[in-house]
C-alpha cells in the first residue's frame, strides 16, 4: 500500500514511517522543509512537499495515496483551540479526496476523548461529540467524513515517550526548568496514560490495515502515570524541588499548561489490544524512561 503519511518526519511520524516500511508499504510523506524532505528521503520514503495548512497539498497527497495516517497537528496549546479546528479543516480537506473510494484514513486524537465517567478510564467506544476538549475537532471532522463514505478510523494517543520526549511533559519540564521547582496540583493522584513511542507507531499500520469505517483505538500501555510520580521524577532529573499547587497557584506556575496539569485521565486499551492483536512490547515505562534521561543541558 502507498501510504501518504502527515508529520511523517515528527517525533512519533518518523517512527510510523519506519514499521510502515518493515511491513511493506510504501510512504508519501509530507515536509514542508528542505531538511525534512531530507529526512523522508533518507529513511526510503517519497516526498510531498506542503504543509498542514495547505489544503490543496493535503487534497492531493491523500489523492495519490492508497490510504492515509494524519499524525500531523500544530503544537502550538497557546492556542489549542484553534490549532485544533485547523485540525479540523486538514481532516476534512484529506476526507474530500477519500469520499467514496474505500481508501483507509487515520486520524489521530486524545485518549480523554473517551472519558465516561470522571475518575475511570476512558474507553475506546465512547464518543461524546459534545466533548467540552477542543480536540474533540478531530473526532467530529472523523465523523464528518465517515458520512461520505471514507473508512475512517481513529487512534487516540496518551503521552507519548522515550528518553528525549514524553508528550506533555516535555514542556513541564521547560516549565520545571524555568522555574526552579518542579510541581502537581494538589495530592498529583491525577494520572496521565502513556505509551512508548516504539509500541504507538504500530497501532496505526494496523488500523490502516484492519480498521473498520467508525473504529477508533488507545494506544495505551500503562493506563495512568500519578501526576506527583511525573513531578517526582523531574524533580529528580533536575535536582530541584518538588512542590503541590493549589489550582490557582498552578494557574500563574504553568501558564498555558495549567488546563491540563489537574486533569485525571487514565485510559483503557483493552478493547484495542482484543480487535487489533496490538500488544506494548517495550520494557520501559514513563517514570523509567524520565529517569533515564540525558538532565545535561547542552
Amino acid at each position: 500500500m502507498r501510504v501518504f503519511v502527515t508529520g511523517a518526519t515528527g517525533f512519533i511520524g518518523a517512527v510510523v514511517v519506519r514499521d510502515l516500511s518493515r511491513a511493506g508499504h510504501g510512504v508519501l510523506g509530507l515536509s514542508r522543509s528542505e531538511r525534512g524532505a531530507e529526512a523522508l528521503a533518507a529513511a526510503g520514503a517519497e516526498v510531498h512537499r506542503g504543509d498542514l495548512e495547505d489544503l490543496d497539498s493535503l487534497r492531493a497527497g491523500a489523492a495519490a495515496a492508497d490510504g492515509v495516517i494524519h499524525l500531523g497537528f500544530i503544537h502550538d496549546f497557546s492556542r489549542f483551540h484553534e490549532v485544533c479546528e485547523a485540525d479540523r479543516r486538514a481532516i476534512t480537506a484529506m476526507g474530500d479526496a477519500l469520499a467514496g473510494s474505500g481508501r483507509p484514513l487515520v486520524v489521530t486524537s486524545g485518549t480523554g476523548m473517551g472519558t465516561r465517567v470522571p475518575g475511570r478510564p476512558s474507553v475506546e467506544d465512547h464518543y461524546d461529540p459534545g466533548h467540552p476538549n477542543p480536540r474533540a475537532a478531530s473526532e467530529a471532522a472523523a465523523e464528518e467524513v465517515a458520512a461520505r463514505g471514507v473508512r475512517v478510523s481513529v487512534v487516540r494517543l496518551p503521552q507519548v515517550h522515550d528518553t528525549e520526549k514524553q508528550g506533555l511533559v516535555t514542556p513541564a519540564i521547560e516549565i520545571a526548568r524555568a522555574k526552579g521547582v518542579s510541581a502537581y496540583v494538589g495530592d498529583g493522584l491525577n494520572r496521565w496514560p502513556a505509551v512508548h513511542v516504539l509500541d504507538a507507531a504500530p497501532v496505526y499500520r494496523l488500523a490502516l490495515e484492519k480498521a473498520p469505517a467508525g473504529a477508533r483505538y488507545h494506544a495505551v500501555a500503562e493506563e495512568g502515570v500519578a501526576a506527583r510520580g511525573i513531578a517526582e521524577a523531574i524533580g529528580r532529573g533536575l535536582k530541584i524541588p518538588v512542590a503541590s499547587l493549589s489550582p490557582e497557584e498552578a494557574a500563574a506556575h504553568f501558564g498555558w499548561m495549567a488546563m491540563f496539569m489537574g486533569w485525571d485521565m487514565p485510559a483503557s486499551s483493552e478493547l484495542t489490544r482484543e480487535r487489533l492483536g496490538w500488544r506494548p512490547t517495550q520494557k520501559a515505562g514513563m517514570i523509567e524512561d524520565l529517569d533515564n534521561m540525558n538532565w545535561s543541558r547542552t
